[in-house]
């Protein structure tokens, strides 16, 4: 099964289309934001991919989040988020947005990054790859000269996609297990 997760009006058809709002096509009505005092309607290890686009960006409590869709993603399942990128002016400008990620944002969704704290965060998603979605005035440069414009300047991605994998069970809190996603310009 797949899971297009706050789908809003972009129904999905083979998906469950999840959203906050009971709008036309909507499969299930949930509220993202008490995930840590209610679970999500499925059952554990129900779906083999879902889609979150433009959503957590929006959400608050993001770990209760990622915990309960890390619940209900079968072992080795995928997740693509997509969202504005942390220094582009749409991650700042609509007043909905809680917060704002880059691409080393991700990494903190798997446990191997909890090896100096624990906020009680049990899911484990290891991040695979993330595409830089360029604006086109940056497009056609060397990979290193892109990186430091994506470090340096606002603006550069308009959107970033990002690809992770379920790890079940769960890995242990240490820094050694921690891996590098793949970082490509689109």
């Amino acid at each position: 099964m797949k899971l297009n997760l706050g789908c809003g009006r972009d129904i999905k058809e083979g998906f469950v289309n999840l959203d906050y709002i009971p709008l036309p096509g909507v499969d299930v009505v949930a509220d993202l934001e008490r995930c840590k005092d209610v679970p999500l309607p499925f059952e554990d290890n129900t779906f083999s991919d879902i889609i979150a686009s433009h959503l957590i960006e929006h959400i608050t409590n993001i770990l209760s989040l990622m915990q309960e869709l890390h619940r209900i993603t079968k072992p080795d399942g995928l997740i693509l988020i997509k969202i504005p990128y942390g220094s582009s002016d749409d991650a700042f400008e609509d007043p909905t947005h809680v917060r704002q990620y880059f691409k080393g944002s991700f990494g903190y969704f798997s446990q191997p990054f909890y090896w100096r704290a624990d906020y009680g965060y049990r899911g484990d998603w290891m991040p695979l790859r993330i595409e830089l979605h360029l604006e086109e005035m940056y497009k056609g440069m060397s990979y290193e000269e892109t990186l430091v414009a994506v470090n340096t300047y606002r603006n550069v991605v308009r959107e970033m996609w990002v690809y992770m994998q379920a790890v079940k069970p769960i890995r242990e809190p240490k820094k050694i297990l921690q891996r590098a996603p793949e970082i490509v310009f689109v």
